[in-house]
């Protein structure tokens, strides 16, 4: 008795496609052949049926005709189109048909004349071959004359490879599956995508899941995980994409969803940076959501209005703290017992999504090998590589500054300095005075920690939110009111939304100065601008109150904040114009070690009636006087640059403030 030989199904379908190719070989001679002259009815020695019968899965001929719902005569054209690429007597064979060298290709007027069960039909450009592009007719003739190509991703199909089609490349990008980082609570949204999905018996009525929250790395992790339960790849596909021009905009339609069929793939349309006043690109996602077959989602921070299909919402949150700290402990491996509960330190500043967690922990042990760090001293490599990856979120929305002043550098009074103390310890406690204590659970209001600086300009409100990021080891971020204020209505709470979104993921201190400007008091309301006006400030003390991070605000005039913020702001500090004192100290710390200095009388400078920042102006400017004399700093230097300062800020120099300088 013989024993069968097993073919992989990659060698069984090569053997199946010859087989095929032959039939229409042999189609092609008999159409050629002088009358009367008889051509064999297949030259290949073994049969499509015979092949096909020991394979596993189908052969990828078949499979595309069942999909694309090919007719025999269709299945005919695409075999002819193939041959031409895949053997080379099919181009003579063409030749000869056409009784004409120059014409080395196939036609539709060839297909119907030489292959069997041939229908006009097959020509339509709403039937099989065209709609789905599996063959192209070329310029250069007519319906029937014009030369035919087999499209290059159908081609690779049909011989087992699986390339995405080179006309999407730059469209989708692939969305590979990583349970490690899938955490319990994505893994309930996981499972019910899968269940709602497994319902439905015809792919083309699935209904849309829409993923909403802002946590877009997590959306793509679950997503791709909930596709793999079914079976499905996916593919991301960003909303900016989408191209404006109805025939490119049906081009790419058509292409996705055959690309779905041919790699039974899922599509997610990413609309999270979508911006929500752009109505032409909303209205062209909607369609498409509309329009387009075969598994569909769809991941955006707010939802997305899709009235003509089925559409189910879920929202999608960050992991939570416990989540986090298990993802922080597979990421570091054995380094996390050595941390000794400086993971906890982490999640309480730090609200990062799974990829951002393994980014940080592989950036942070490729640099301590790098430098063959010891185990104990990873925190500070940890803390700085989760700063950079929350950076990454800002960018683009607020101008960061590097925090690198200090407690010396800054010259208050004894209680405004213990207020600022305690704004640093209500943000490094928060975490256990909130969740370990209790307070959180009691009531969600109240949470955020807010500052206002109130005082005259120059008196060091800058400065303090610099010394406080600094001590926390934080980002400070400067908000652009120029970015954030719209004169469109809703567009201000939008970028404001953004901002604060953005820098949950690293708490990273908001510095908004003259925020007089944004948050003044709501006016009485006397047409539609008082109304608007009014919601923007009531948005901003809602997001301020929930804003995990710190958020300072300064102003020049504290009377025109309104009352109802400044009720909700948990510490305000005034910063008084500095006394003679105070400006003495401030000249003492105002040049750096390094600088060469001679005969400086601090007492005698402190006469200037001035603040802390025109201090460091005055100092400053002196400085490049005395490089350019190449001489130490002097106080003729002083008096040359504070004569300039005062007279940009047009401002006289008394007598008694220079008395006895020179």
């Amino acid at each position: 008795m013989e024993t069968a030989v097993l073919h992989t199904w990659p060698e069984a379908n090569q053997r199946y496609l010859a087989a095929a190719l032959a039939e229409v070989r042999a189609a092609l001679r008999r159409h050629t052949a002088p009358d009367g002259e008889r051509v064999e009815a297949c030259l290949s020695p073994e049969t499509c049926d015979e092949i096909a019968h020991e394979m596993a899965m189908p052969p990828a001929l078949e499979r595309l005709c069942q999909l694309f719902g090919l007719s025999a005569f269709e299945r005919g054209v695409l075999l002819l189109c193939a041959g031409m690429e895949l053997e080379a007597s099919f181009a003579g064979l063409c030749a000869t048909a056409h009784d004409d060298p120059q014409r080395a290709y196939p036609t539709f007027g060839l297909a119907l004349a030489a292959l069997p069960e041939a229908h006009w039909s097959a020509l339509m450009p709403t039937a099989s071959l065209r709609r789905w592009r599996l063959v192209d007719m070329r310029p250069g003739g007519t319906m029937v004359t014009s030369p035919l190509r087999i499209d290059e991703r159908i081609l690779h199909y049909l011989t087992g490879l699986q390339p995405l089609d080179e006309n999407l490349v730059g469209f989708a990008l692939p969305v590979s599956v990583d349970e490690a980082l899938l955490v319990p609570s994505h893994r309930q949204v996981v499972e019910q995508i899968a269940a709602l999905w497994a319902q439905e018996a015809e792919p083309g009525r699935l209904p849309v899941i829409q993923l909403c929250g802002i946590e877009a790395a997590g959306k793509r992790v679950l997503a791709a995980a909930a596709c793999a339960r079914l079976g499905l790849g996916l593919y991301r596909m960003p909303a900016t994409v989408l191209p404006d021009g109805p025939h490119e905009f049906d081009s790419l339609l058509r292409l996705w969803e055959r690309e779905a069929a041919l790699s039974t793939s899922a599509l997610l349309l990413d609309a999270d940076d979508l911006d929500a006043g752009d109505a032409d690109r909303r209205r062209r996602l909607c369609r498409f959501l509309e329009e387009v077959a075969g598994p569909l989602l769809v991941a955006s921070r707010e939802r997305v209005h899709v009235p003509h299909r089925p559409v189910v919402t879920l929202d999608v949150q960050k992991p939570t703290r416990r989540e986090q700290q298990a993802l922080w402990e597979n990421g570091l491996g054995p380094y996390a017992a050595t941390l000794n509960g400086q993971v906890d330190q982490l999640t309480a500043q730090f609200d990062l999504s799974g990829p951002s967690i393994r980014a940080a922990c592989a950036h942070t042990l490729g640099e301590a090998a790098a430098v063959e760090a010891a185990p104990d001293t990873l925190e500070p490599m940890l803390w700085k590589a989760c700063r950079v990856q929350a950076r990454r979120q800002l960018a683009g929305m607020a101008h960061c500054i590097e925090p690198v002043a200090t407690w010396d550098d800054l010259v208050l009074p004894p209680p405004q300095r213990e207020v600022l103390r305690e704004v640093g310890a209500h943000v490094r406690h928060r975490l256990r005075v909130y969740e370990t204590w209790g307070f959180a659970a009691r009531s969600s209001r109240g949470l955020g920690i807010t500052a206002l600086f109130a005082g005259p300009s120059g008196t060091g409100k800058t400065l303090a939110a610099e010394v406080l990021a600094h001590d926390l080891r934080l980002d400070l971020y400067h908000i652009d009111l120029s970015q954030v204020v719209s004169k469109y209505i809703g567009e201000t709470e939008k970028n404001l939304g953004r901002v604060f979104d953005a820098a949950e993921e690293g708490g990273a201190v908001l510095l908004f100065d003259e925020a007089d400007a944004l948050f003044g008091k709501r006016s009485e309301v006397k047409d539609s601008h008082d109304r608007y006006a009014n919601i923007e400030v009531s948005y901003l003390l809602q997001r301020m109150e929930a804003y995990r991070g710190l958020a300072i605000l300064t102003t020049n005039m504290k009377r025109a904040l309104d009352d109802a913020f400044q009720r909700r702001i948990r510490f305000a500090v005034t910063f008084p114009f500095p006394d003679t004192e105070q400006r003495a100290e401030i000249w003492r710390r105002i040049f750096p070690a390094e600088t060469p200095t001679r005969g400086l009388d601090v007492e005698t400078l402190a006469q200037l009636n001035a603040a802390g920042g025109t201090i460091r102006n005055i100092a400053l400017h002196a400085a490049f006087l005395a490089a350019e004399a190449g001489e130490p700093i002097g106080m003729a230097h002083v008096l040359r640059a504070a004569r300039r300062v005062y007279a940009k800020l047009e401002k006289p120099l008394t007598d008694n403030e220079i008395r006895g300088w020179v």
